[in-house]
């Protein structure tokens, strides 16, 4: 969903055809409860969260979905808006230990969690978690943050352990396998990634004890296929899924490469050829590299002039194109990390009985959500309890954007009503159309008496 599957940068690395030198360094992150990172509640009572950023750099989120990078201290201090290079203009003070003393003119008071850092075991790997309750005896709503595909530390990064605890909602993150503090081997097998979300539920539910509500998985991209599935293994009382699939991801693929063709102005006989690429692409990785080049090179030979051709790029599809077959059977095998290519959603999806909720991003480029769309819409049409919410005009992330000069995305911030739904139904407050922004909401209710 991410391009994180193989990549092209990622075979790129493998092949020794990006590496002319040693790349520098990452900054090691700042913890995501320190001086400058926690939560803050202002006069006018909205929340901000600061949590570290890539580069050693911050990010401030607020619960309506504004959100901003900062670089630098004191005088220097620099904020940009989104993920954009545009300047933010939000006044905010930060002092020393007490971190952010004020926010868009308003004084900003810490907030104090209930944090536990804990270690605990599955299928064979010692996993890094920690749960983030909001004070107090009373029992809370817990949130189990299920990863996406990427590699870094959600111990470090996951925004939820900051917005839910301010919010009411106890939220416990852990560090996937083979990432940040966690042992065992990165993988994308969703079978043994469920495994560990489930173990993570046992976790989070022991250590928060007496203080134990409600308890849900909050998956997000991959986490669309793992939740689910970890459902199954351990008992929950919700799930929420944002910006997944129920395709496979051979199925996505096909998807993002035909994509790909219709946005660069190519016409369906376009799209049907090069989804034809993007399946025989599919055959040769599912495979583990081991056979379908005959094929694969076939229509390589048979397209590789057509105009369209080299806007075939999709999840995995542009490296397969890009590259001949001899360097794919060598470099092909060590990129692999196992990954459940061949995946379907609605058997486990059929097996759950407890309510989920779906958020998809409308404009999605890299997890295209017409087909997902379609069979939630049945699957809640069969009766099961699935609300279905879609933000248009949103990007993977649920993230909001403006068209840039050059045809871009200029990424501004997550899309308003995207964090309330998530802890408004963690918290089972009923969801109400119109609440949400621009969200458009769907369940068994609106499929009966659609509106006028």
């Amino acid at each position: 969903m991410s391009r994180n599957f193989l990549g092209r940068a990622s075979l790129s690395l493998a092949i020794g055809l990006s590496l002319t030198a040693c790349a520098a360094r990452e900054p090691a992150a700042q913890p995501a409860f320190g001086p400058t990172t926690g939560g803050w509640s202002l006069a006018d009572g909205r929340i901000v969260a600061v949590a570290p950023a890539s580069g050693g750099s911050l990010r401030w989120r607020t619960i309506d979905g504004r959100t901003a990078r900062l670089v630098g201290t004191g005088v220097s201090l620099q904020a940009t808006m989104g993920w954009s290079a545009q300047a933010d203009p939000t006044p905010l003070t930060f002092d020393g230990p007490r971190g952010l003393v004020s926010f868009d003119r308003q004084a900003a008071s810490r907030l104090t969690f209930d944090i536990t850092e804990t270690r605990f075991e599955s299928a064979g790997a010692t996993l890094a978690g920690r749960l983030v309750l909001p004070p107090g005896d009373a029992p809370v709503p817990l949130l189990v943050e299920v990863h996406g595909s990427e590699r870094t530390s959600a111990l470090s990064y996951n925004p939820m352990q900051q917005l839910g605890p301010a919010s009411g909602v106890g939220v416990f993150v852990y560090d996937k396998r083979g990432t940040g503090g966690s042992t065992g081997a990165y993988t994308q097998n969703f079978a043994l990634l469920a495994r560990d979300a489930a173990a993570a539920v046992t976790e989070a539910r022991r250590l928060a004890g007496a203080r134990t509500g409600r308890v849900g998985l909050h998956g997000g991209s991959q986490g669309g296929w793992v939740a689910p599935l970890a459902a199954g293994f351990a008992p929950v009382d919700f799930v929420i899924v944002g910006f997944g699939l129920t395709e496979s991801p051979l199925a996505e693929n096909r998807a993002e490469t035909i994509q790909d063709i219709a946005e660069a102005g190519f016409d369906a006989e376009a799209q049907r050829k090069a989804g034809e690429l993007a399946d025989a692409a599919g055959t040769v990785m599912a495979s583990r590299y081991r056979s379908g080049y005959p094929d694969l090179d076939r229509l390589k030979r048979l397209y590789r002039d057509e105009p369209w051709y080299a806007h075939a790029r999709g999840e995995f599809t542009g490296d397969f194109l890009r590259y001949p077959s001899w360097v794919l059977r060598l470099a092909g095998p060590s990129r692999d990390v196992g990954t459940t290519w061949r995946h379907e959603s609605e058997p486990p999806l059929r097996a759950l009985r407890v309510p989920m909720l779906w958020l998809l991003a409308g404009a999605d480029r890299s997890a295209p959500p017409e087909a997902t769309r379609a069979l939630l819409t049945r699957l809640i049409g069969d009766g099961l309890p699935i609300t279905l919410a879609e933000f248009p005009d949103t990007d993977h992330g649920i993230i909001a954007f403006t068209p840039g000069p050059g045809g871009e995305r200029v990424q501004t911030g997550y899309a308003p009503g995207y964090f309330p739904m998530i802890l408004d139904f963690a918290l089972a407050r009923p969801l109400q159309s119109g609440a949400y922004g621009t969200a458009v909401l769907t369940t068994a209710s609106t499929r009966a008496h659609p509106a006028e």
